[in-house]
């Protein structure tokens, strides 16, 4: 969600609330909303201590709201990196390890449980078509109405105007995106 709202918007920072956007958009679509779940990778706090401090207080606020969040530690690799000037570093790059994996399994498993007829998914990372095409099979195979709908934010910056494939894409404009805005800035001072 962050690095499209970053291309779309400009944004530097996380700077939405879970919370709000989901219920905007359910609203836009005339759903009712039974939830809100989180998933993110959280920085190491010694590699990336502002990250980290952002994370947790972020999440801690969330977790006092009702949304029920996920995480997983960011793995870290070391990378190879020639600057412009010609010199070379090696730099630890993160990586989120799971969090997909984590999103996918809990879709289907609340689908099994009838927790939902619409799971509204904030990404737009296509390893989730597999999830979609779970839920279709379910669906037909319980006879009832599902269905998987991707929200994400665009505009004419946007590199990525594609939803998950097989989802229903609904695209947030900036407006919205500007409605649902965090009034908490949840990094260090200096």
């Amino acid at each position: 969600m962050f690095n499209a709202a970053k291309k779309a918007f400009g944004y530097p920072y996380p700077n939405y609330d879970p919370l709000k956007l989901a219920q905007a958009v359910c609203a836009q679509q005339k759903w009712g909303l039974s939830s809100v779940c989180f998933y993110t990778g959280i920085p190491d706090p010694i590699i990336d201590p502002k990250r980290h401090h952002f994370w947790a207080g972020k999440l801690a606020v969330m977790g006092k709201r009702g949304i029920r969040t996920f995480t997983r530690p960011i793995r870290y690799q070391n990378e190879i990196i020639k600057l412009p000037n010609g010199s070379i570093i090696t730099k630890p790059v993160g990586r989120e390890k799971g969090i997909d994996v984590r999103i996918a399994l809990d879709i289907v498993r609340y689908a099994l449980e009838k927790r939902y007829d619409v799971a509204l998914v904030f990404s737009q990372d296509q390893d989730l078509s597999e999830v979609v095409a779970e839920i279709k099979m379910i669906a037909q195979r319980e006879q009832r109405w599902i269905k998987i709908a991707c929200a994400f934010p665009v505009s004419p910056t946007s590199s990525n105007t594609r939803g998950i494939n097989g989802s229903d894409w609904i695209k947030i404009d900036k407006q919205l995106y500007d409605s649902c805005l965090d009034p908490n800035d949840y990094r260090q001072k200096p």
